[in-house]
């Protein structure tokens, strides 16, 4: 497999453990370069990945001294990626929910349309929790409104391919999008400024704790962080953008 010269994954972890490894290696298979930005972990999950790194030269690591959250750990890696001449990269979660075996087909859509931001829609197994599925369909309706309309079939899943010269000014004018909120506020902002999407099937897993499974959500104060999100989306809408979204909205092949 010949390493791409503009297209790399892009791993943000934080305390994942020994899954961290097992992604990484997943996403090797199917796509190099790999990198992985260590946002503060202090499980000791970085050590294996770093003992890699140094065996593997279309891997690279970096270590963020302390936990910032997703959004920054994205930019971070974003900002270097764009650094080293890469143009895209694909974020996919290193806890492994997300399909390595699908990486290749999202960058190819990506490369037959380079300025699309190209978006996982996920495809559920009988494991996924109820609650969960629930809550994902509100975010999936207050985005709808918020961009008057489809585009984005779950702005909760964070498998997909950026443009790093957007995503990279759309996170730098924001001061949110760093922690929980994310996936869903990046996506709306790309939406308002002019980036096109594109939505497409992957298979997404709740791993069980016996499997490795780790998960950082926690339910107040992630809740209470996307129900702020929302706010502060929707009343900027209301106040600022609804007519540049409409005129966008206008200007989208029916």
């Amino acid at each position: 497999m010949m390493p791409s010269a503009t297209h790399l994954v892009l791993i943000p972890s934080y305390n994942t453990g020994p899954r961290l490894l097992e992604t990484v290696r997943e996403a090797l298979g199917f796509w190099q370069p790999v990198l992985v930005v260590v946002d503060g972990s202090d499980d000791g999950s970085e050590r294996a990945v770093v003992e890699l790194a140094r065996t593997d030269s279309n891997l690279r690591v970096l270590l963020l001294p302390r936990n910032g959250g997703k959004g920054a750990a994205v930019l971070t890696g974003a900002e270097a990626a764009q650094r080293d001449g890469f143009t895209h990269a694909l974020v996919m979660d290193a806890d492994g929910q997300h399909p390595a075996d699908r990486i290749a087909d999202f960058m190819q859509t990506s490369l037959e349309a380079p300025a699309a931001l190209v978006l996982g829609r996920p495809v559920f197994g009988p494991e996924a929790p109820l609650v969960r599925l629930k809550g994902r369909q509100i975010s999936v309706n207050l985005v709808r409104w918020e961009i008057f309309g489809r585009g984005i079939d779950d702005p909760l899943f964070g498998f997909r391919v950026y443009p790093l010269a957007p995503l990279i000014r759309v996170l730098r004018r924001t001061g949110g999008a760093r922690r929980y909120d994310f996936d869903p506020e990046v996506a709306v902002r790309l939406f308002w400024a002019g980036t096109p999407t594109l939505n497409r099937p992957a298979a997404c897993r709740y791993l069980s704790r016996a499997e490795g499974g780790v998960s950082h959500f926690h339910y107040f104060r992630d809740n209470v962080r996307m129900v702020w999100l929302h706010t502060r989306l929707i009343t900027e809408l209301v106040f600022w953008r609804w007519f540049g979204v409409w005129r966008l909205r206008r200007a989208i092949p029916s």
